[in-house]
């Protein structure tokens, strides 16, 4: 038995490398050719990891509407590791206004670089490339920074009184930009509100900003602050600015509103009785403290991993070298190598290294009756394996025992799950979250109770890893990955959190299962992060160690 769960481990090659720092990546481009006479493009860049000579998607920036020079506000983090070649690659895309995917866009242009050239110059301007690797007239700026220090957030939120009017027909349409002034005198955007149409005293929505990306830690450091009316062309009209710091921002934390006079400085020099151009108002700021994944882990916070197989007809006979569930003695399907690689590692996280495992879309004894739930262990009242060879051996002597059958129906085991993960929820404490491990061969036959069941999982402690084995089409999988989009029930009601990661295992055939694990373990302290941040969970106990250099979530 254990021959099997030994070579499927000895494919894996993880080498736990120290992350060395965090990096915040910031992007902005210029001279974007518009896509035609009639419309300016509406740019996002999404940044790709090279992994075993693959591109991932790490990330991607907001959607800038009407912009041929963007300075994107959104900030790439990204690990970095002085022992290894980080290649990265920026794409430009030009999002359609009705689809914010990448199915209906124009691709604009790409970079690729890597981590440490960035790092040596700290900012790297290159052409961006077009299809055929040929220059055209736009190129992007990537600028790095190390992440350090604070990890707290501050909330901010601003309003307006008497914005100088700049529309003829109607009132302006104010947003709100904040700069923060770098030691090189460069600008770094930090924020950009949403527009407020028709109105010269707007309320803009409070948002959260980390420290580090705000001031640089540096409560002295100077923040320029400047308003504009929105214009759908993307020539916007300047309303006017002001300079402020955070050691002046933060004395709105005992409640009191801080306010300052919104200047155009042209209109000082031309206008003879001019005193602004409106004023802003700062009416509320607090700080958040951002605990990070390894103070929720250290603080006593298990993983609770628990696997699900499918048993669906359409693997094939298990006694069959060609089904997806055959049993090799020293070469592991596609199912186990899924498995070791995914719970190796978060079998880490677990004091007691006992994983529930299920099947679904099996008939099972004594009755074989169809099942979407079954322990692979036969002990319904203990589904538990030891360790992750005790999940191999558990799925490797259920095999004879079943008849593989239909339909693939996930929504049943997560359901399972989340039962768990709600008991959890009603503690109120980081003592447990949930991953469940989902390995199929196909698409999915009740999307409809799935898309229901991950709504309802997103307000729990729990994340779902769904595994395609085999080379199906899975493309409408993907939609189960909020990455592409919000992902909503039947009824229409959204996410609360991306909780679900969908990869296909042939996309890593021809690379180390620790690039699969890599890929879809990567958003899983981060959703940790997310859930008890957002519940106002802190750590369990924090006192019984020294945390390291803290960094944002």
């Amino acid at each position: 038995m254990s021959n099997i769960y030994e070579s499927a481990a000895n494919t894996l090659g993880i080498v736990n490398s120290p992350c060395l720092s965090k990096v915040e990546l910031r992007v902005a481009c210029k001279g974007i050719s518009d896509r035609d006479a009639l419309s300016k493009p509406d740019p996002c860049v999404v940044l790709k990891m090279q992994s075993h000579g693959q591109w991932f998607e790490v990330d991607r920036t907001e959607v800038i509407r009407s912009s041929i020079n963007p300075v994107f506000s959104k900030v790439f983090t990204v690990d970095y590791y002085f022992e290894e070649v980080q290649r990265l690659r920026y794409e430009l895309h030009d999002i359609s206004s009705s689809h914010n995917g990448l199915k209906e866009t124009d691709f604009l242009g790409a970079m690729e670089c890597t981590l440490g050239q960035i790092v040596s110059q700290r900012k790297l301007t290159k052409a961006l490339l077009k299809q055929g690797n040929t220059a055209g007239k736009s190129s992007i700026t990537v600028t790095a920074e190390e992440l350090s220090g604070n990890d707290d957030y501050v909330e901010l939120g601003f309003s307006a009184r008497k914005l100088d009017d700049k529309d003829f027909f109607s009132k302006s349409d104010p947003f709100l930009e904040i700069f923060r002034i770098n030691d090189d005198s460069t600008a770094s955007l930090v924020h950009r509100t949403e527009t407020v149409m028709n109105n010269l005293s707007p309320v803009w929505k409070t948002f959260k900003v980390s420290f580090n990306t705000l001031c640089s830690g540096n409560h002295d450091r100077e923040l320029k602050c400047t308003v504009w009316d929105w214009d759908s062309n993307g020539k916007h009209d300047f309303i006017g600015e002001f300079q402020t710091t955070f050691k002046e921002i933060r004395g709105a934390l005992d409640g009191r509103q801080i306010q300052w006079e919104c200047i155009n400085p042209k209109y000082q020099v031309k206008k003879k009785n001019y005193r602004n151009s409106g004023v802003v108002i700062l009416n509320q700021c607090k700080i958040i403290k951002m605990h990070s994944f390894l103070d929720y882990i250290m603080g006593g916070c298990q993983i609770q991993f628990t696997v699900a197989i499918d048993f669906t007809a359409s693997n094939g006979d298990p006694r069959n070298s060609c089904s997806l569930h055959y049993i090799h003695p020293y070469q592991p399907n596609e199912y186990l190598k899924a498995l070791v690689a995914v719970g190796e590692i978060c079998q880490d996280y677990d004091s007691d290294k006992m994983f529930p495992a299920f099947g679904f879309g099996a008939q099972i004894p004594p009755d074989f009756k169809v099942s979407h739930d079954f322990a692979i262990n036969f002990d319904e009242d203990n589904p538990e394996c030891a360790g992750i060879q005790g999940v191999v051996e558990a799925y490797q002597n259920c095999l004879p025992k079943i008849q593989l059958y239909g339909p693939t129906n996930i929504a049943p085991i997560i359901q399972k799950v989340a039962s768990s993960a709600c008991e959890e929820m009603h503690t109120k404490e980081a003592m447990e979250y949930f991953i469940l491990l989902i390995l199929t061969d196909g698409v999915i036959t009740d999307m409809a109770d799935t898309r229901e069941a991950i709504v309802h999982a997103s307000h729990l402690p729990m994340s779902v890893i769904i595994v395609g084995v085999g080379n199906a089409d899975f493309s409408d999988m993907q939609m189960l990955d909020g990455d592409d989009g919000i992902l909503r029930s039947p009824k229409g009601e959204p996410v609360l959190r991306d909780i679900v990661q969908f990869v296909p295992f042939h996309n890593f055939k021809h690379a180390s299962p620790a690039a699969l694990a890599k890929s879809v373990l990567a958003e899983v302290p981060n959703q940790v992060v997310d859930y008890y941040n957002g519940k106002g969970i802190k750590p369990k106990c924090l006192s019984d160690y020294e945390p390291s250099k803290a960094f944002s979530p």
